[in-house]
């Protein structure tokens, strides 16, 4: 009866494996293109913060997993990126050194003087370096892009500490302008 469950429950996780690991996928011939133009949308899906005072909050939360990765609304925590304009808003979760009494921590910002530069690494990830000149506490913002659309985000600050995101990457939205008929 064990060998009948045991045999069960790994074709179980296996199947589970297989359609977790399937999803959010992008074709890699989208995910050049939108490489290759420099105009996508970076989605959070996760934040992880690097601070164990936050940690360490986390953990004691009840029913609350032991884990010291975010789970993030779907679709409210983005950088989009267009050639004259960089909007980010994405929370923040750490310790910050300079006081923000009264203010929202999070990252909420739109820069237009900036700039970005673009390497590919050994095995064929696409790295964005994006240094805004116009923010006063962002410091630079590095995107990795994996060849499935996933895409890992780290952003240091000159007054906190760094934390990361992990997410996906998709085509901008187009806002249509509304007509008065």
């Amino acid at each position: 009866m064990k060998k009948y469950i045991s045999i069960l429950s790994i074709i179980l996780l296996t199947f589970i494996f297989q359609n977790c690991s399937s999803q959010n996928n992008v074709d890699s011939q989208i995910v050049n293109s939108l490489v290759s133009s420099e105009e996508f949308t970076f989605h959070a899906e996760r934040a992880n913060p690097m601070n164990y005072d936050v940690i360490n909050v986390l953990n004691g939360i009840p029913n609350n997993p032991s884990t010291r990765i975010l789970q993030l609304d779907a679709g409210s925590y983005v950088i989009e990126l267009k050639k004259d304009k960089m909007e980010v808003v994405l929370p923040y979760f750490g310790r910050a050194f300079t006081s923000s009494y009264g203010k929202d921590n999070s990252y909420r910002f739109t820069s237009k003087d900036y700039t970005v530069t673009k390497s590919q690494s050994k095995k064929g990830n696409w790295v964005f370096k994006i240094k805004p000149n116009d923010v006063n506490n962002v410091s630079d913002i590095n995107i990795e892009v994996y060849k499935n659309g996933k895409a890992f985000t780290s952003i240091r600050s000159n007054d906190r500490q760094p934390i990361t995101y992990d997410g996906y990457i998709s085509k901008n939205e187009e806002i249509k302008a509304k007509t008065i008929e």
